[in-house]
């Protein structure tokens, strides 16, 4: 290459030199001074001046490229009788001046897309985090707080780098939800395990009611049944001793032949009348006896029933227990076979948060035709 040629410069280039420079080999010199320039720097990437310097140094590349070629094709649409030399050198200038754009650039692409990837990890962490306090509708209590565990395990720090704010304030907002929706879910249980305590208690209190009425209606019974054996013994007693009276009456009227016999009647009447007060004392008795008989079996009804009230209220209150160990064993078992489901994503190398999004989203059936056996 002569001398002449060397001294020729980009912007330089017209058509009275064109002849000398358009011809084969003779675009390396600017393919070399521009390499020269754009490689001759290595601008650092850690900086936003480095990045826009080697962004720019791309951009020089493209605007020396057109600078060249811009010329050259008007030289060659006026050599006809040379454009295949011109034009595959064109091309091979072009090409290499991609190359070198490309080449120049690269270290630019290649932080561009690790920047993106690494952007893109953290909004999907902030994403899962965010979707922790979505659809809780009808979950259990004991569910939310796994989520709030969930949520709370998230480690803040330097490993969010800057979207460590707000990671921050997504956590809290999130943790502020669960929380929310933890203390009405607990409220809304306890109202229904109160609302059934007090529906038993008050069956219970009912059937005892009935109970009780049914044993005073006994009670009473008897003693009214008591009370009027009594008064039948007591008039049988008096008509019978109302009786001996009148024989005795009648006696005394009869003949003095008779008297003694009369006495002998008349104490026979006494004995009788003895007798028929004595038996209406037993009547008596009896009747108080078993007057204090059936209050003693109204008494003991009564106990049976709220004994029996006892029994129901504490199997009502063991079956409460019962039903909330049982709904916390199957939310274990849950939480259980879903960390075995991620543990085998995780397998896969696939990252724990990744994993975990998975795992819910499959328990949440918002994959079709996929679901986790409990």
């Amino acid at each position: 290459m002569s001398a002449e040629q060397k001294l020729i410069a980009i912007e330089e280039i017209s058509e009275d030199n064109a002849p000398a420079i358009y011809v084969a080999g003779g675009l390396q010199q600017f393919i070399d001074l521009v390499k020269g320039e754009v490689l001759g720097e290595i601008p650092d990437l850690k900086t936003r001046k480095g990045r826009e310097r080697i962004a720019s140094l791309a951009a020089k590349v493209s605007k020396s490229k057109t600078a060249v070629e811009k010329p050259g094709r008007d030289y060659l649409r006026r050599l006809k009788e040379m454009p295949k030399v011109v034009e595959a050198e064109l091309r091979e200038f072009v090409t290499k001046m991609d190359a070198l754009r490309d080449e120049t650039r690269r270290p630019l692409t290649e932080w561009e897309a690790a920047e993106d990837a690494r952007i893109d990890r953290h909004n999907d962490r902030l994403n899962w985090l965010k979707t922790l306090a979505d659809d809780l509708g009808d979950q259990t209590s004991l569910h939310i707080k796994g989520l709030i565990a969930e949520a709370e395990g998230m480690q803040l720090g330097a490993h969010w780098e800057e979207f460590e704010a707000e990671a921050g304030v997504a956590k809290d907002k999130v943790l502020t939800a669960l929380r929310a929706a933890l203390t009405k879910r607990e409220a809304f249980e306890a109202e229904q395990a109160e609302l059934a305590q007090l529906r038993a208690q008050a069956e219970a209190r009912e059937k005892a009611d009935r109970e009780a009425a049914i044993a005073r209606e006994a009670a009473e019974k008897a003693q009214r049944e008591a009370d009027e054996r009594a008064a039948n013994e007591r008039a049988a007693a008096a008509r019978r001793e109302q009786e001996l009276i009148d024989q005795a009456a009648a006696q005394e009227r009869e003949a003095e032949n008779q008297r003694l016999q009369l006495k002998l009647q008349a104490e026979q009447a006494e004995r009788a009348a003895a007798q028929a007060e004595a038996d209406r004392q037993a009547a008596l008795r009896q009747a108080e006896a078993e007057r204090q008989a059936a209050a003693r079996r109204a008494e003991e009804a009564a106990e049976q029933a709220r004994q029996d009230e006892r029994r129901r209220a504490d199997a009502a209150a063991a079956e409460i227990v019962r039903q909330q160990q049982a709904r916390e064993r199957d939310q274990a078992h849950k939480i259980k076979i879903m960390g075995e489901a991620k543990e085998a994503l995780m397998s896969m190398n696939i990252t724990e948060e990744l994993a975990k999004a998975i795992v819910l989203k499959i328990a949440r059936r918002e994959v079709p035709n996929i679901t986790i056996n409990f």
